[in-house]
């Protein structure tokens, strides 16, 4: 059984494993779980809940090649589970539609009391699938092995923390009926991701994988042109350009050799751009240029052109500040706000699940993609459709990571990845740059440089 196979690095070397079964299949499979383990020598108790509910067939013939199994009536009747051992829990699993209440939550609360590593079983007991969790007890797993693909709910804020470490376990469903399916949920793993980066071509040159602009920096913020710039060349494009103000011309030409500088009139802040476009394939805007009135023309003027356009930071400010802006939002604009930016171009949500139905509403409504930035970062599409990261980690929460991703979706859709692919595409490779940087350098010690280091397409 796949859930057996994962779980054995938790389970070396622990006295004894409990398991707790509630009447359904997940209840099933905690007799399987229980009865492939006695198999394998290890100590093992099984218990279910006596509830008002007959088992389901699954869970009866488990139940019965399970030979001694103790059924918990009240709760003095609970197990002193000691901290060194194992709690697996096969409760609930994914049926679960209202509050644990009575000896149920009794009981979750009693596993979660008990200081043991607890494993669960699909999902853990007390934590619906695909909205936020009730007002009630649930159990608090070390980890959960998710039959076919994760729940909504591993992706919220409220939630993901009762789920602990998570993994996806592959049960034999049938590929036909999987596909039948309809959800506007997806999640982004290696697989589907590498299946989208594009092979070089051996006779080929930096024509071939196109010229981008960036729009970026003005005095004192010139390191967000640098940090979005140097991304970008890192991406695979074959020609950036980068228009900063004045001052910036030196910064540039020496911190970023490889890109080309055109540079405003205005020595400070970025105040109009060259009319003709037409050489650039994608043009990315809003790193350090600041909210002044000349930003704003310059974001307007841009909105005219047919260019796949990336928006970010002070450019999302603009947008926000300036309703006849948003309205004017070319189809397919890619946004990349952080919370607070996309609560300026929204408003503030009491909570994970409305905010993600609020940037839903959104994509729909102006016809953009948006990558809303967090630790668990989500892409919403203009076709309903959302897709979960499941790269990244804390170490990214420091300046100019987002400058980093502006500068590498830019960089892909120059290149001709189509919008879709370069926003997947640069979340998710992002994401994992900053995990192999965390790794090799510790979370705390991470800056958005490392990122650019460690970026790998594919």
């Amino acid at each position: 059984m796949q859930f057996v196979r994962v779980i054995d690095p938790y389970i070396q070397d622990r006295p004894t494993i409990h398991v707790f079964c509630g009447p359904g299949n997940n209840g099933g499979d905690g007799f399987a779980v229980a009865r492939i383990l006695r198999e394998q020598k290890y100590n093992v108790k099984a218990y279910y809940l006596k509830t008002d509910k007959v088992f389901s067939k699954d869970c009866q013939a488990n139940f019965e090649r399970f030979e001694g199994s103790i059924e918990l009536r009240e709760q003095s009747g609970f197990p002193k589970i000691q901290s060194d051992c194992i709690v697996i829990d096969a409760l609930l699993g994914s049926g679960c539609s209202r509050p644990s209440t009575g000896l149920l939550r009794d009981l979750i609360q009693h596993l979660n009391e008990s200081g043991a590593r607890i494993l669960s079983i699909d999902i853990p007991s007390g934590l619906p699938c695909d909205q936020l969790p009730f007002d009630s007890t649930i159990i608090n797993a070390h980890f959960t092995g998710t039959f076919e693909y994760p729940k909504l709910s591993f992706f919220l804020k409220e939630s993901m923390a009762y789920a602990g470490n998570w993994s996806v376990l592959p049960i034999g469903l049938n590929k036909d009926f999987e596909a039948l399916q309809q959800t506007p949920y997806h999640y982004l793993t290696d697989a589907f991701c590498a299946a989208l980066v594009r092979k070089r071509a051996q006779f080929s040159h930096k024509g071939t994988y196109g010229h981008g602009l960036l729009i970026a920096g003005s005095k004192g913020k010139m390191g967000a042109a640098v940090l979005s710039a140097k991304a970008a060349l890192r991406s695979g494009i074959g020609l950036l350009t980068v228009h900063v103000p004045g001052c910036g011309y030196g910064i540039l030409q020496t911190a970023v050799p490889e890109a080309m500088c055109e540079t405003d009139w205005n020595t400070d802040h970025i105040t109009a751009i060259s009319q003709d476009l037409s050489p650039f394939s994608a043009v990315g805007i809003g790193p350090g240029i600041g909210t002044e009135e000349g930003a704003q023309h310059v974001l307007k003027n841009l909105f005219a052109h047919t260019h796949p356009l990336v928006i970010d930071a002070d450019a999302l400010n603009l947008l926000a500040a300036n309703p006849e802006l948003l309205s004017a939002l070319p189809a397919n604009a890619i946004l990349t706000p952080h919370p607070k930016e996309f609560e300026r171009l929204s408003s503030a949500s009491a909570t994970s699940w409305i905010r993600l139905e609020k940037q839903r509403s959104f994509a729909i409504e102006h016809r953009c993609i948006v990558v809303l930035k967090d630790a668990i970062s989500s892409i919403s599409f203009p076709d309903g459709h959302i897709y979960f990261n499941t790269t990244g980690n804390p170490g990214m929460a420091t300046g100019g990571t987002g400058d980093v991703l502006t500068g590498i979706i830019t960089g892909l859709l120059a290149q001709g990845y189509s919008h879709k692919e370069a926003v997947l595409l640069g979340v998710f490779y992002h994401g994992k740059a900053g995990d192999t940087a965390a790794a090799a350098l510790g979370e705390n010690q991470l800056i958005a440089s490392d990122v650019i280091q460690y970026f790998r397409l594919g």
